[in-house]
């Protein structure tokens, strides 16, 4: 695998795809195959209704079922469709608003979506699920036909075969859910206009049919100058209730964005401007030359569920996600004038270069199968999952415009234009990636007493990976072989008050860089396992739902080791272990319901910290970008003297970040305060949903996030103060 160097540019995000080879077919006789749902069906299918706990209080990608989150020893919270439409969310990068152990890692206008969780930013190419089957998130996933989005807080061996520490992302998918007609326009300031429509329908003998249909159309016009574009979506969901035993299920959605991408702000020299410096609507993108980001991706699936006998089913899975994307930015780095190719410099200038990585395709084609059901062992009762899954991940590129030299020089006011590009700036090499991985996996719920109970997991990957650039050089190729277990107790000391004590793996696996001046280029590392524990208390008592946790995280990094060689000389670069990442934090969170009043808020203090890395300058010093502490509050309030009328706010605290990795330079903490009014109309078969809201009311200005990417720092403004209306009509 190539490695960057500072001027060899690739955007923050670009790695390890996915592909096919290979199938995994499973036994119990089934006929098909299916698409997993984390909205896990009852044991005994009915031909007319499917019922389910509330989509609020189970969360699939937790992984055991229909087991509410209060009762399960796993951190995870639940976004719901309702919540992110009466918030104004416009995409999921919205959503760190809702969860204080969920929050930004290089959120970029026009880009696709990154997440800190519990102080690790997640990997977009392992670390999000859909369905409850991996998916690369490296495009824009829309959520028009997501019912829920869930995280899980905390070390993923569980459920992913390899992942980065800190949590998983699941997206679930509308099912059909009887007969409805929904539709919506809104509009956001400065000029945003969003149109969607969601149709629900049952038919046949019994209403064994289902479909539901989810379109969407929006003409993108942010608070960002210069920055329109616009994104599509077509889903359909299907199923087929073939008898009281058998379901099958179907679904797919196509989805288009193109829009300009927009770079952050930086160091000036050696100083930290404010963010009440600048405009937060410049857009450095701005360039007569610039091209939009395109994120396409059409993605389908099969599931089928069949029901053995009173305590066994079967469920198999079959997922495709084939992403397109054309990856372009007037890319704004370093300062070449002063020899600083982590900031700009510092009169404000910086170097511009045309970064375009046209036509990169990503496949992911995934097959699981599992049997779930109950066993008795004597007086004990186990809860079982036991399932195998395949993947195969291809990435295919195209060679990349050379952007190996600036190509002007540009200013943080944004007005400064560099020359039209001439047409054949010549092309570089891109990399091409493949993977294959077997997984084989076990769950079991054990009910000890009716008050104690054992959670045990344990997930066996094995793995093929290879990658070559597109002239064919620098090829690698590895295998490795992992198991990640999970262990955790509860006890409910009352029927709605529940300890519990956890201790789980994660793993992750790289090669060393396949560049001439490493000793081991291109060779596989050991792979990096993550450890957690966690302990907590929840309670749910319908009025009020809480729980306070405590989690200890380490992580091995790798570094760069090296004795002063030079760049003509002979290897003399080694990548090897470097310490340790350690996160340990406190969480709290709280849902409150009492008549006219809800509340939901959720708290976290972190201790992070590097350990033991041979380099003095990051040793004992925090990680960049991630926060100290964070509080999310939202709540809402229906007027009793106006029918249908309520009130709702939001508040978002994020503490100081660290900018760079000696902790020389932090921003400070912010605070950022959301208000909006819903008016619920009823005339004759419709109801009429009408929402007024204001994003940063206070017109706040700070740095949102600092992200150090391929050893550059970047600043991220908060958006400013922006107005949106929206019109729902159900029928």
């Amino acid at each position: 695998m190539a490695n960057v160097s500072p001027l060899t540019l690739h955007r923050p995000g670009t790695g390890w795809l996915v592909t096919p080879v290979g199938l995994l077919l499973g036994a119990c006789g089934l006929n098909g195959w299916a698409q997993s749902s984390t909205e896990a069906a009852p044991t005994q299918l009915t031909p007319v209704v499917v019922t389910s706990p509330s989509p609020a209080t189970t969360a699939g990608v937790a992984g055991f079922g229909d087991v509410p989150l209060s009762r399960t020893p796993i951190q995870a919270s639940i976004v719901t469709q309702s919540q992110w439409r009466d918030s104004g969310a416009g995409g999921l990068s919205a959503l760190t608003r809702f969860d204080a152990s969920v929050s930004d890692a290089y959120n970029a206008q026009g880009y696709w979506t990154s997440f800190t969780v519990r102080g690790f930013a997640i990997d977009n190419q392992f670390n999000f699920l859909r369905d409850g089957l991996p998916i690369n998130a490296e495009t824009a996933l829309p959520l028009d036909n997501k019912s829920k989005v869930e995280f899980l807080k905390g070390t993923s061996g569980i459920q992913a075969g390899t992942s980065a520490p800190g949590g998983l992302v699941n997206l679930v998918v509308k099912r059909p859910e009887g007969n409805f007609t929904s539709a919506s326009l809104g509009w956001q300031q400065s000029g945003s206009v969003t149109a969607t429509a969601d149709i629900s329908r049952r038919f046949g003998e019994q209403q064994a049919f289902g479909v539901r249909l989810n379109v969407a159309a929006e003409h993108l016009d942010p608070m960002i100058y210069n920055d329109q574009g616009r994104r599509t979506l077509l889903a359909l969901a299907a199923d087929w209730r073939v008898s009281t035993d058998t379901l099958l299920e179907a679904e797919i959605e196509s989805s288009r964005q193109s829009e300009p991408s927009v770079p952050g702000f930086s160091l000036l020299g050696s100083r930290l401007p404010s963010a009440s410096e600048f405009d937060p609507r410049i857009n450095l993108n701005n360039q007569p030359w610039s091209l939009p980001v395109v994120l396409a991706g059409t993605t389908g699936s099969l599931r089928l569920r069949q029901r053995l006998s009173s305590d066994w089913s079967v469920v198999a899975a079959l997922a495709a996600q084939r992403l397109r994307s054309d990856d372009r930015l007037a890319y704004t780095f370093g300062c070449s004038a002063e020899n600083n190719f982590d900031r700009y410099c510092s009169d404000g200038s910086f170097d511009y270069y045309d970064f375009r990585s046209d036509n990169e395709r990503r496949n992911n084609t995934v097959l699981d199968v599992r049997a779930e059901g109950r066993v008795a062992t004597g007086a004990w009762r186990h809860e079982l999952t036991v399932g195998a899954m395949q993947t195969w991940f291809t990435l295919r590129t195209q060679p990349q415009a050379d952007d190996s030299v600036p190509v002007g020089i540009g200013t943080v006011d944004g007005l400064t234009v560099v020359p039209t590009l001439p047409a054949d700036l010549g092309t570089i090499a891109n990399t091409d990636r493949t993977e294959r991985t077997t997984q084989l996996y076990l769950r079991d719920h054990l009910e000890v007493t009716s008050q104690l109970a054992l959670w045990l997991g344990l997930r066996h990957t094995q793995l093929h990976r290879e990658s070559v650039q597109t002239d064919g050089t620098q090829a690698t190729a590895y295998d490795q072989a992992f198991t990640t277990p999970w262990v955790a107790t509860s006890y409910m000391i009352v029927p709605d008050l529940m300890v519990y004590a956890s201790w789980g793996q994660g793993v992750e696996s790289a090669v060393a860089p396949n560049r001439p001046q490493y000793t081991n280029a291109g060779q596989p590392l050991a792979a990096l396992k993550s450890r957690q524990s966690e302990v907590g208390i929840k309670q749910a008592t319908g009025t009020l739902d809480w729980s306070l946790d405590w989690f200890d995280i380490r992580r091995p990094r790798y570094g760069d080791v090296s004795n002063g060689c030079e760049a003509s000389g002979p290897p003399c670069v080694t990548t090897q272990l470097d310490g340790q990442v350690h996160s340990q934090g406190i969480e709290a969170s709280a849902r409150w319901s009492a008549g006219a009043v809800n509340l939901m808020a959720s708290a976290m203090k972190l201790y992070a910290r590097i350990d033991g890395s041979a380099d003095p300058t990051v040793d004992a010093q925090r990680p960049t970008n991630v926060p100290a502490a964070e509080v999310k509050v939202n709540g809402s309030y229906a007027l009793p003297g106006v029918p249908g009328l309520s009130l709702a706010t939001g508040l978002v605290y994020e503490g100081q970040r660290m900018v760079l990795p000696d902790n020389s330079v932090r921003i400070g903490g912010w605070t950022r305060w959301d208000a909006s009014a819903q008016w619920i109309q009823k005339t004759g078969g419709a109801t009429l949903r009408w929402i007024f809201g204001i994003d940063n009311v206070a017109d706040r200005r700070a740095w949102r996030e600092s992200p150090y990417e391929y050893q550059h720092v970047y600043l991220f403004p908060l958006a400013p103060r922006t107005v949106r209306v929206s019109l729902q009509t159900d029928y």
